[in-house]
């Protein structure tokens, strides 16, 4: 059964960092397109970077050139430093999942069958 568990959310002040960690079980990372989302309070949830098994990723306009995704896949883990951050960061960012991956899809929230259960972000002005 694959599992994933975010880590590494909290509170911060506009302009510092944050490095959320996704260790994922039951499967292999090496295998599956793996992505970061958000959502924040009223607001749909939306993709943020994502990454293919070959390591190609895609990062959204709203965090380019701020957050960079990478992926450990010795470890499993999926990791997203974010810098630069802004109040408009703040939300619940999951990590999610997919084995039939479709490259173009990496920002859809309906591409992935496994989530994990969130961890909060909180940007201060």
């Amino acid at each position: 059964q694959v599992q994933l568990v975010e880590s590494g959310g909290g509170s911060v002040q506009a302009g510092g960092s944050l490095r959320l960690s996704c260790v994922g079980s039951g499967y292999s990372a090496s295998s599956y397109c793996m992505a970061w989302f958000r959502q924040a309070p009223g607001k749909e949830r939306e993709g943020v970077a994502g990454i293919t098994s070959d390591l190609t990723t895609t990062v959204d306009d709203s965090v380019k050139g701020r957050f960079t995704i990478s992926k450990d896949n010795i470890k499993n883990t999926l990791y997203l430093q974010m810098n630069s951050l802004k109040p408009e960061d703040t939300a619940m960012y999951y990590c999610a999942a997919e084995f039939h991956c479709l490259s173009f899809r990496l920002l859809i929230t309906a591409h992935y069958t496994y989530w994990g259960q969130g961890t909060q972000v909180t940007v201060s002005s």
